[in-house]
């Protein structure tokens, strides 16, 4: 059985990227059939999309994609599910990360998925998954974020950072959230209990000294990062420009081991029960997903491309209509 798909031959910008049909896929045991009603667009898949991170190409293929779909956040409603699957059944509303997310059909691993909070719409959902599981282990994994600490988040109007502020105040942190003019008041609307403009203030050098800094976006050498930790302040790197990942990769772990103060990168892990735990605040109103701008399939690649830009504000997402009724 056929169904539309975002699909791309060759890496590059989302001029490659084309509408056609291709094959439904059929689950496997351990997998889910989703019909997929929005999808959400992250910096991964702008990567493996262009491929402008050499690693990608180890993984991905070194010349052309293996997988030549797109998109991993996705809700929708299980079609199928392969026969080793016990948590979901057809019909039920899910999110999550999986594979092929910019289609009417994607599938999951069933461990990827969790059931869509009910007064979610799919849109919302759809926004949640790889940006929030980023904000929640960056925080309380890699950053063992306390209650009552001073906690700074750079990038804080991202996918990433929008998340990483409200579950940081959902600690009982005290958040500094550091983002452009125009995305002052949205980083005030989620919980920030102070906003720095940077292109008016510098947080560097300002003499603020935080306990924690989550890097989600923007670029600060690490040395600036270590000036602006307490005694035992901890800086964990979750996204930004390839030359931040680079000096906390290979910087961090020397500077880390020549004083008190921990500075580092990490990579999310796909987990249930961290996805459930977000689900549990979205339900107690802890959380709520900002999204910036909605497509339809068919605009995948204009969704691709605002992505790349580098100044939406939350998340983008991507809607699939369907004719059958529910």
């Amino acid at each position: 059985m056929l169904m539309k798909a975002i699909v791309y031959g060759r890496y590059g910008r989302p001029e490659v990227l084309r509408l056609q049909e291709v094959a439904k896929h059929a689950p496997k045991d351990n997998q889910v059939l989703i019909e997929v009603h929005a999808a959400s667009v992250n910096a991964y898949d702008w990567h493996m999309l262009t491929a402008d991170v050499f690693l990608v190409r180890l993984d991905a293929g070194v010349l052309r994609p293996k997988n030549t779909r797109l998109g991993a956040d996705m809700a929708g409603r299980v079609e199928a599910v392969g026969s080793a699957v016990t948590q979901f059944q057809p019909g039920d509303e899910v999110f999550g990360t999986g594979y092929g997310a910019f289609a009417e059909y994607g599938y999951a691993r069933e461990n990827s998925l969790a059931l869509k909070p009910p007064r979610s719409t799919f849109e919302e959902a759809a926004a949640v998954p790889m940006a929030a599981l980023t904000a929640l282990q960056g925080l309380r994994d890699q950053g063992q974020i306390q209650p009552g600490q001073k906690v700074l988040i750079n990038g804080a109007s991202g996918g990433v950072g929008t998340f990483a502020v409200q579950i940081a105040k959902s600690f009982g942190a005290e958040v500094t959230a550091v983002c452009s003019t125009r995305n002052v008041d949205t980083a005030r609307s989620i919980g920030a209990d102070h906003v720095i403009d940077y292109t008016q203030e510098d947080f560097t050098r300002n003499g603020q000294l935080y306990d924690l800094i989550l890097a989600a976006n923007g670029y600060h050498s690490i040395l600036d990062y270590r000036r602006s930790l307490s005694t035992r302040g901890i800086y964990v790197v979750a996204g930004g420009s390839m030359a931040q990942l680079f000096q906390a990769l290979v910087l961090g772990p020397w500077m880390s081991k020549a004083g008190r103060k921990r500075l580092g990168s990490f990579m999310a892990k796909l987990s249930h029960k961290d996805l459930v735990l977000i689900k549990e605040l979205i339900e107690a109103g802890k959380v709520r997903p900002v999204i910036d701008r909605v497509y339809p399939l068919h605009e995948a690649p204009e969704a691709l491309r605002y992505l790349g830009e580098g100044h939406a504000k939350g998340k983008v997402v991507i809607t699939v209509e369907h004719n059958n009724k529910h």
